[in-house]
């Protein structure tokens, strides 16, 4: 399984427009693409920093994905971006929500 992590900024008093954008537009599109199988955000309280971890069945869908409709997810969340988000892409060695073990992922 792998992970793509995405952190961003946020413009000033923008928040109630991401959550919005991330339910109405990113997740539905999430969820028609090709391996993708979670999506969890978080936000720092009071600040203007969030941090999207997408998880992906094989490192190739997570890479289609970022090669394709990736760009579409900028394009929605663009009135809320200050700056460019920072992308990385993770190999997931644990997690108990999918069932998976560092001694399965080795």
């Amino acid at each position: 399984m792998t992970a793509r992590k995405v952190t961003i900024r946020l413009k000033a008093h923008s928040v109630a427009d991401f959550i919005k954008t991330l339910e109405n537009d990113v997740i539905p599109l999430l969820r028609k693409q090709k391996g993708f199988q979670d999506e969890i955000t978080f936000l720092v309280p009071g600040a203007r920093e969030a941090v999207g971890i997408s998880f992906w069945d094989k490192p190739e869908n997570a890479e289609a994905y970022s090669r394709g409709s990736y760009s579409q997810v900028l394009k929605a969340l663009l009135r809320v971006l200050d700056g460019t988000p920072y992308v990385e892409n993770w190999e997931v060695l644990n997690s108990t929500s999918h069932k998976i073990s560092a001694a399965v992922a080795a």
